[in-house]
């Protein structure tokens, strides 16, 4: 199954997406910028082979919902997203409002 819907971080608006899947969820939330995502996303990927793209991007682990999506601290980010001032350690909402 797949859900989406809105989310209004200090006034910006964002995507967020969560797919079923058996034994694991896909999470993300967006925008037009960039996005963070659960555990799934291979930063490393988009660091090295993905890496003309400059993906802004945020990776947080060990979440179920898109609420602990915002509030975990990112486990990793992407070089675009370290120059954005996006960094880890920082919560999945902080890293959001840098995307603006």
């Amino acid at each position: 199954m797949i859900s989406m819907e809105p989310i209004v971080l200090e006034g910006s608006m964002y995507t967020a997406v969560t797919v079923r899947l058996p034994k694991t969820t896909l999470l993300t939330v967006s925008n037009d910028k960039g996005y963070i995502m659960c555990g799934a996303l291979d930063v490393g990927l988009l660091n090295t082979v993905l890496q003309d793209r400059k993906i802004i991007a945020g990776r947080a682990v060990g979440v179920k919902t898109i609420e602990q999506l915002l509030k975990a601290p990112l486990e990793s980010v992407t070089l675009e997203a370290e120059q954005l001032g996006i960094h880890v350690g920082m919560s999945g909402e902080e890293a959001l409002l840098k995307m603006l």
